[in-house]
């Protein structure tokens, strides 16, 4: 067994334990530290590609090693996180409300299984991934902590704005929504214009908004996904 074969294999295996620590962090309420393994996790989960790439040692085990361990780190902790953002608001007439967070775990396991099978998404993703899904439903409890007595808080500390976010991340990560690539391979502006602009105002919010930029930088992705492919389907016709 070669050694420079199993490096991607650990760093896929960094994840799933980063996951595992997400969840232990979740269960004692301390969001933050659960924040921080899922990026941790998925710091993890680009390597292990990357490094596969890198020594072509790409193979059907490491395809099911990163899904196994993402429907933990981006499946298995935000719906977990979902349902605790539930559990928190008092509603007695309710009582199994909360289980709808797993919602989220099950959207993203039909994501994870349907991406091993699309040949569609090698550049580019189809439906939003689950990384950047576990990003915006961790990041929730973060933004309620930074503005505790606002409209923001007060907002996602409702069972149905958060009911609706739930069903709405299930939807969006099997979506056939086409979003554009994030990978710029060279340095030309007029190529990637989309992506170097993108990832400015990026840098940009989470510079002045900090945690409050996660979730709305991903939901910029996916807007401005969605014009753009409008944009491109009426250029074409």
């Amino acid at each position: 067994m070669k050694i420079k074969a199993q490096i991607p294999n650990l760093f896929t295996l960094l994840n799933l334990f980063s996951g595992c620590l997400a969840m232990v962090m979740v269960a004692d309420y301390k969001f933050d530290l659960a924040f921080y393994f899922v990026c941790l996790g998925i710091f993890f989960d680009f390597f292990d590609g990357f490094f596969a790439r890198k020594f072509n040692v790409a193979g059907p085990l490491g395809v099911q090693l990163d899904s196994l361990a993402d429907m933990v780190t981006s499946g298995l902790v935000p719906g977990f996180v979902m349902l605790c953002l539930l559990s928190n608001i008092n509603y007695p007439s309710f009582n199994y409300l909360p289980y709808l967070g797993f919602i989220i775990t099950l959207g993203a396991c039909y994501r994870l299984a349907k991406f091993n099978i699309d040949t569609r998404q090698s550049d580019s993703f189809i439906g939003l991934p689950t990384p950047a899904n576990a990003l915006f439903i961790t990041s929730l409890p973060l933004v309620i902590a930074q503005y505790p007595s606002n409209f923001i808080s007060e907002y996602l500390s409702n069972q149905w704005v958060l009911s609706a976010i739930t069903f709405l991340s299930a939807y969006v990560m099997n979506a056939e929504i086409p979003l554009f690539s994030l990978k710029i391979k060279d340095f030309s502006f007029s190529k990637y214009k989309l992506q170097i602009f993108f990832l400015a105002v990026s840098v940009l919010m989470l510079i002045l908004l900090q945690i409050l930029a996660i979730p709305i930088i991903i939901i910029i992705y996916v807007l401005i996904s969605v014009i753009n492919n409008i944009v491109n389907k009426k250029a074409s016709n």
